[in-house]
């Protein structure tokens, strides 16, 4: 089995572990963004500690790598709680969509910074890319066009995570990466947690556990796709989320996107399926 094939299917997992995270994040109803973040990366926090102690790893990596992981930390703490702010104030799979921006501004991300070759084709598929994000945003005065540019900034913020991922590569093992990652978000996130925190139902303590079971899934398999490719080879099965975002959402949620958004997604997938279509045949130029 080739690394872009490992990858692939580890995105899958990802996608699907980030959708559940995502629903029942929802579904816990109206508690603190913090509160909910807390619980998602305290339960990975716990998930990945127990591996990383039965493979034997050093829980927080090697000294040379500290400042990639805080990087890596940092963004994916800001972009978590701007993505979960976002899912409770939007129809579930149009935040959803707008985080899934994310394999875009990873491309860019990664040309800028490391220095990966971005090719005519993929520069256009992220211009309509972001086109179709106009569709959802569908710009106003509102308040929603605010909560939709914050689900876009929180994609960026993601995005540097993933290509600080990139750069890390197999540097250190993807439940130590995890690991740092949730217990660094722990910890941050600790003193708001108890300034904040709202009693819960034992149906939201259910749901927060299981957003945080789900979320260390789609972040082990998040950590392990993009160390075995590039995101231009693979990005596109990260949007096998929204099929099963949309399911919970219209099925159970009873959420439905309104037709603007629905041209959105048709548009941004469409500029995915293209430029991995073309990333099929890496000798052509456009």
């Amino acid at each position: 089995m080739s690394n872009t094939t490992k990858g692939i299917i580890a995105l899958l997992i990802s996608s699907l572990g980030f959708s559940l995270m995502s629903f029942f994040v929802k579904y816990s109803g109206d508690l603190p963004t913090v509160q909910k973040t807390f619980f998602r990366n305290f339960i990975s926090m716990v998930i990945s500690l127990s591996l990383v102690i039965y493979y034997k790893e050093k829980l927080f990596g090697q000294k040379k790598n500290q400042g990639l992981l805080l990087l890596r930390s940092s963004l994916g703490l800001l972009g978590v709680l701007l993505n979960f702010f976002v899912i409770d104030r939007m129809v579930l799979s149009d935040a959803e969509i707008l985080n899934k921006l994310s394999p875009f501004f990873t491309i860019l991300l990664c040309a800028l910074f490391l220095k990966e070759y971005i090719r005519r084709y993929q520069m256009i598929s992220i211009i309509i890319a972001l086109v179709g994000a106009v569709f959802i945003i569908k710009p106003s005065m509102s308040s929603d066009t605010a909560f939709a540019l914050l689900g876009i900034l929180g994609a960026i913020l993601a995005a540097g995570a993933y290509t600080v991922l990139r750069v890390l590569g197999d540097r250190e093992k993807f439940y130590t990466v995890v690991f740092y990652f949730s217990g660094f978000s722990t910890v941050a996130l600790l003193p708001f947690f108890i300034f904040q925190y709202e009693s819960m139902t034992f149906e939201q303590w259910i749901m927060l556990i299981l957003a945080g079971i789900f979320a260390a899934f789609g972040q082990f398999g998040l950590t392990i796709a993009y160390s075995f490719a590039p995101a231009r080879e693979i990005s596109i099965f990260f949007y096998s989320t929204i099929i099963f975002t949309a399911l919970l959402s219209i099925f159970i949620l009873n959420e439905v996107p309104d037709m603007m958004s629905v041209i959105g997604y048709f548009i941004i997938f469409g500029a995915s399926y293209y430029m991995f279509m073309k990333n099929r045949a890496p000798k052509e130029e456009f």
